[in-house]
């Protein structure tokens, strides 16, 4: 019997004939709702007809998350007085529970994205709705783009509703061609906020690391929520891990502990989603809670701020969850929790100055995520480079670059990025790529069921109970009777029928040890890794790994790394689940990194010259060369001088000051003078430094090279010019006395520095390429007395200053009173009486 009564009570029921109305007129709509209005559950029912309100039509509900698809189903069922199964029924990952009579159906947007690749009519289907879109799940947004091109090619009639939780809800409305935007206004109470920092400053998560002193505060402060107000608290913390450290400190409160997260049994979410039965609670939760799922009884909320999001992880090579602090939305959302019932508060475990700082929104998962799996879907649907799919955000190029390269690597797409009858096949497996090719290839040398049962040690990280040899949680999980072996069980059960009896393969046996380790190596082989040591590995990535000091992996030749992860203040990565292998199996794994040649490299500032068999950064075999190509060494000479500075050439003083002599004609004059800063010279190492170059072997060759015969290779010889370099920026000029002084070129203006009593008689300062030069004017013990780019001046305020100064200190030179009536001189008056005697 349907619950008339609660279905009247949901809010979202006033926005109802709007977005009827929209649908009937423009078969889109964006609807606007805040959690616990009812849109998840209400408007299925209401568009599907089961409410006695028109006529029945089939309803697809796609939900981000399995908890949420599960939870949606069974409110419904419930809100018609059934169970799931009848007319409400539910589809996830490796369980489907629906029946003749389904009309509506909860999916997960993945199970929705495998539906539309083999049916893009959806034949049945009359309306979809995306819940949740304002999360920003890739494959939300992949969905819905697929639906608009089925909308638009061949199922005008297909009906579209974009659901959010927020009024943010501009970009769908245009994405859906500027659809109606219908709200429903919530009831909510006012919820007080108290900032409750840590009392001592915690570590900023890294990676999946969350400070252990965040998380007792966090319990600390749940335990002060319970003694300070009334009703459920809620707790909203990154991930499952740190949802049990949390439980575990939170032994002995007088309050039920419950977890809520995607791997919780179903019994449990069920207790969560169903309300306390007479006293208090404390709801553990991750953000699947925000507003997938609504908590009844929840007066206070506690957040820890923190949140996961993912990211291209290229240690692990998939698309793996980070720690994150979480947006001011989420914030919001959370928050809001408290308030669906009642008054309520929230603990927020930061300072009120950091919220400011926080970003106002997560972000799209299309910005930060591994591609791979994306580009494989863009692919089977016709459009490689995904340039005309109609997205929010369209991928970043670098990012789809990599994965394409995945994909052609693993054999899903050929070299013009179109889907292989291979890659379609990985396509409908469920799968990440890289695990589809590790089932697919491993099927054929281990058999389906020891194939199937790795990839689904892969797909969920065990729990770090397991350990960290994949071997070993294998054998644990096959025993098991724990949530984790129940999940991986039902897993194993549907990548073996995925498979089907003609993709079985015969299998070669041996040992689980060989077995793991294989589809391993297949899944990554990018950090197949070979032993350096204690413990210390080489990935063929390039990247270091390292196992902690008790694992027993330790002393094995070869590992096939499946999950490792790099903290912030380490060089290698640290290895936290791996396969033992041979070297055959990483040979089978990853040939396609395998490259035999001859290398010659600048290493430790000299010359090194091998034929080298590697694996990726993995060195099988190395030899000395004896007689290598002369342009690879040319290569590893130029590759020196970048590195260690032109320094390595013989500089002496006169190319030292030619260098700075065309580098002023260069800015003061341009072209056809040459640039010679560094980068230009290491640019044109062929336009002055040949042949010497070419005929070089080692270092110490490039120290015998002539630098400032090479610059003048330079010289632009073919105009005309070069002839004029001494006029126009001569290396010495002539002065009054006689001497032929240098001048130095290293600063902003040309600089001659002279004895005073030199000048006498020059009336204007030298220029030098039309640039006054800068005189330092020196005493008789060649100290600075002066500095002038005006000379005529100088004579006129400055000398008299100067010689009342240093006549007294120097009464054997000559300080007329009238410079320009003396000769100029570089001697003494005595010797200059002399001279003229």
């Amino acid at each position: 019997m349907i619950r008339t009564e609660a279905l009247d009570r949901l809010p979202v029921r006033t926005a109802v004939p709007a977005l009827r109305r929209a649908l009937d007129d423009r078969g889109v709509a964006v609807l606007c709702a805040p959690p616990g209005t009812g849109k998840t559950t209400l408007v299925p029912l209401v568009l599907a007809g089961l409410t006695g309100e028109g006529p029945v039509r089939r309803v697809v509900v796609a939900e981000p998350r399995r908890i949420a698809a599960r939870a949606a189903a069974r409110r419904m069922a419930w809100l018609l007085g059934e169970q799931p199964g009848g007319r409400i029924g539910f589809t996830v990952r490796g369980e489907r529970v629906v029946g003749r009579d389904t009309v509506v159906e909860v999916v997960t947007t993945g199970v929705l994205l495998q539906r539309l690749q083999r049916d893009q009519e959806l034949a049945g289907v009359d309306a979809v709705i995306i819940d949740e879109c304002h999360e920003r799940h890739l494959d939300a947004d992949t969905v819905a783009a697929f639906l608009l091109d089925v909308r638009e090619a061949i199922r005008p009639d297909l009906r579209l509703v974009a659901a959010s939780a927020t009024t943010d809800a501009e970009g769908w409305a245009r994405l859906l061609g500027d659809a109606p935007v219908i709200e429903a206004q919530g009831v909510s109470y006012p919820v007080e906020v108290l900032w409750a920092p840590p009392a001592r400053p915690v570590k900023p998560p890294h990676g999946m690391r969350v400070d252990p002193a965040l998380l007792t505060h966090v319990a600390a402060t749940v335990r002060r929520a319970l003694g300070e107000r009334e009703g459920d608290v809620l707790c909203f913390l990154p991930g499952v891990g740190e949802i049990g450290r949390v439980a575990g400190q939170l032994a002995g409160v007088d309050a039920e502990v419950l977890q809520v997260h995607g791997r919780a049994p179903a019994a449990v979410q069920d207790a969560v989603l169903a309300g306390s039965s007479g006293g208090r609670r404390v709801v553990l939760a991750t953000s699947v809670a925000e507003s997938s799922l609504t908590v009844p009884g929840v007066r206070v909320v506690v957040d820890s701020g923190l949140a996961r999001e993912p990211r291209t992880d290229h240690a692990r090579g998939l698309s793996a969850l980070t720690t994150v602090r979480a947006s001011q939305a989420a914030g919001r959302q959370r928050a809001g929790r408290a308030g669906r019932e009642a008054p309520g508060a929230v603990y927020r475990c930061w300072d009120q100055a950091e919220d400011g700082r926080l970003a106002r929104f997560p972000s799209p998962e299309i910005k930060v995520a591994d591609l791979a799996a994306f580009a494989l879907q863009a692919a089977c649907w016709g459009d490689p480079d995904a340039s005309s799919l109609a997205l929010l955000d369209p991928p970043p190029a670098g990012a789809m670059g990599a994965a394409r390269e995945v994909l052609e690597a693993i054999g899903a797409v050929d070299g013009g990025g179109r889907v292989t009858e291979r890659g379609v096949r990985m396509s409908r497996l469920g799968l990440h790529p890289r695990l589809a090719r590790a089932l697919l290839d491993g099927a054929r040398e281990i058999g389906a069921r020891r194939a199937a049962e790795v990839v689904a040690l892969l797909s969920e990280e065990p729990p770090r109970e397991y350990g960290d040899d994949l071997a070993a949680a294998l054998r644990t999980a096959r025993r098991g009777q724990d949530g984790y072996a129940a999940r991986w069980k039902q897993e194993v059960r549907r990548l073996s029928s995925s498979l089907g009896s003609g993709s079985s393969g015969t299998g070669k046996g041996g040992s689980d040890d060989a077995a793991v380790g294989l589809v391993a190596a297949l899944a990554f082989p990018e950090r197949v890794a070979r032993a350096r040591g204690d413990g210390a590995f080489l990935m063929a990535s390039g990247t270091g790994a390292e196992l902690r000091d008790a694992s027993r992996l330790r002393s094995a030749p070869w590992l096939a790394v499946a999950v490792a992860d790099r903290p912030s203040h380490a060089a290698s990565a640290r290895v936290r689940l791996a396969a033992v292998i041979d070297e055959p199996t990483a040979l089978l794994a990853a040939g396609h990194l395998r490259v035999r040649g001859e290398e010659v490299r600048w290493v430790d500032g000299e010359v090194v010259a091998r034929a080298v068999d590697r694996l990726g950064a993995v060195e099988l075999a190395v030899r000395p060369l004896k007689q290598p190509d002369p342009e690879l060494v040319r290569g590893a000479l130029v590759e020196g001088l970048r590195r260690e500075g032109l320094g390595l050439l013989r500089w002496t003083r006169d190319s030292e000051q030619l260098r700075l002599r065309l580098a002023f004609l260069h800015r003061v004059l341009g072209s056809p003078w040459p640039d010679v800063s560094d980068g230009a010279l290491l640019a044109e190492t062929g336009a002055w430094l040949e042949p010497e170059l070419s005929r070089a072997r080692r270092r110490s060759d490039l120290g015998r090279i002539d630098a400032g015969q090479a610059l003048r290779r330079l010289l632009p010889w073919a105009t005309g010019e070069a002839v004029r370099l001494d006029e126009l920026a001569p290396e010495r000029i002539e002065v009054p006395s006689g001497s032929r002084i240098r001048v130095e070129y290293g600063g902003e203006q040309p600089v001659l520095a002279v004895k005073l009593q030199e000048l006498f008689g020059m009336g204007e300062t030298p220029r030098v390429a039309g640039v006054p030069v800068l005189v330092h004017l020196l005493s008789p013990a060649g100290r600075p007395a002066a500095v002038t780019a005006d000379l005529a001046s100088f004579w006129q305020e400055g000398y008299r200053a100067v010689r009342a100064e240093l006549r007294g200190r120097y009464p054997k030179h000559p300080w007329p009173e009238d410079p320009a009536t003396v000769p100029a001189t570089r001697f003494t008056s005595a010797r200059l009486k002399r001279q003229g005697s």
